[in-house]
């Protein structure tokens, strides 16, 4: 059964979606070279806990950590380590809360320092792509609307879209059903009804779509080592406009100061 929310269900989702937009802020105001992903993560974790919150993602499924930090050809799913990031890099920050019993999850893939313009060009698109499928997130399509969406954007620019992950509903538990998909057909799949809660997020590959399992058993890579870029909000279904719960406002206003 896929859940329809009341209105005090969407309230308490709604302030774990702001909490989670609010942390990606605060982990974004740190990204600069030479900061390891590991110290991201501690602050991530510091920020959540100070707002009475837990990290969703610390033990998830045997998960080590607070943050997943993606670098590069990490599609989704880094592990926090000693790494230190550099100039030029692209790094998605995915993060979850778990707070009066519901949860949150969003993502937001930062551009560290200056970047190439190929590297820029993933990064807008796959925004892009994000914001072409929550305009199909409404009453009456189906998931396959959202995934056309975000399929035709990202596919006129050649990129690859990752198969293997994709989004999913949202509420007591971090993963719950319809399957949100960035691949698909107009008008297939589940229909979306008034007071559903996705979570939209483009995985979205500079190259093939093809992707390896790290050793780690966690980290996603592309296959041919090419930059991957994740973006991720999450997203009240109604009629004819979708209701966004989550949003990268803050992180914008800081990253446009």
């Amino acid at each position: 059964m896929i859940a329809l929310r009341t209105n005090e269900e969407i309230a308490l989702l709604k302030e774990n979606a702001i909490l989670v937009s609010k942390t990606l802020a605060e982990v974004g105001k740190h990204i600069r070279p030479g900061i390891t992903t590991l110290e991201l993560d501690k602050i991530a974790e510091t920020f959540i806990r100070d707002h009475g919150a837990e990290p969703a993602f610390l033990d998830y499924n045997g998960f080590p950590n607070s943050l997943c930090v993606s670098v590069n050809d990490v599609v989704v799913h880094g592990i926090p380590s000693s790494y230190q990031l550099r100039e030029g890099d692209i790094v998605s920050i995915d993060c979850g809360t778990r707070y009066k019993g519901y949860y949150g999850d969003s993502a937001y893939t930062f551009a560290v320092g200056e970047v190439g313009a190929s590297a820029a060009q993933l990064l807008r698109v796959t925004k892009e792509a994000l914001y072409e499928g929550i305009a199909q997130a409404i009453a009456g399509n189906r998931v396959g609307d959202v995934a056309t969406a975000v399929q035709g954007r990202a596919e006129q620019y050649g990129y690859g879209v990752v198969r293997e992950m994709v989004g999913h509903g949202i509420g007591r538990k971090m993963h719950e059903k319809p399957e949100v998909p960035n691949f698909g057909r107009r008008g297939q799949g589940k229909q979306l009804k008034e007071g559903m809660v996705i979570c939209i997020e483009p995985m979205i590959n500079e190259g093939t779509k093809e992707v390896y399992l790290d050793e780690d058993g966690w980290s996603l890579h592309t296959e041919d080592n090419k930059l991957s870029a994740h973006f991720e909000l999450t997203v009240c279904i109604r009629k004819g406009q979708p209701e966004l719960l989550s949003t990268f406002e803050y992180i914008e206003k800081l990253i446009n100061l």
